[in-house]
Parts: C-alpha cells; sequence; structure tokens
C-alpha cells in the first residue's frame, strides 16, 4: 500500500500537543483498514524517522487514529514543526 495512501491526516488538540512534548508522540488518522506494520512503514518512509511503537484505537465517529511513538533520535517536536503544527 502507498505511504501516502496510510496516513490520511495529522491530528491536532491540545491533549495531542502534551503527548508530543512529554512522550514523544504524534497522532495520525490513517485509512481504517490499514494495520500497525503498515502505518509505522508509511510513517517511516514519508518523514524519515525512526518509530518504536504504533499504537491504534478507532474512534466514535469510526476514524483510525494511530498514535506513533518515535525513537529518542527524532524529537516529535521538530516532526510536527515541520508539518505545520506548531
Amino acid at each position: 500500500m502507498d505511504p501516502y495512501d496510510v496516513i490520511i491526516q495529522p491530528k491536532i488538540s491540545e491533549a495531542i500537543f502534551t503527548e508530543i512534548e512529554m512522550l514523544n508522540r504524534l497522532v495520525f488518522i490513517c485509512r481504517k483498514d490499514a494495520n500497525k506494520h503498515q502505518i509505522k512503514s508509511a510513517v517511516e518512509e514519508l518523514f524519515n524517522v525512526t518509530v518504536a511503537k504504533v499504537n491504534t484505537s478507532i474512534t466514535p465517529l469510526g476514524k483510525k487514529k494511530a498514535y506513533v511513538t518515535l525513537t529518542d533520535d527524532h524529537d516529535a517536536g521538530d516532526l510536527a514543526s515541520r508539518l505545520g503544527l506548531f
């Protein structure tokens, strides 16, 4: 699956800014049929970072959220600023 098809958009909220700063984690809205391995590969390929862990959940609206934790080598704040979230 093409990485541009897996990741739909980054998720933005007050709570997510705390996760970016404290947990080195970003949150993305993904395709509902994408699995954790596909999400990890897509994030690594699109943003040139190393992913440590991916957790997913389905929102009450039926969208899939992926909580992507980066390794200590990469800073989620830097990636968030490149994405225009800050």
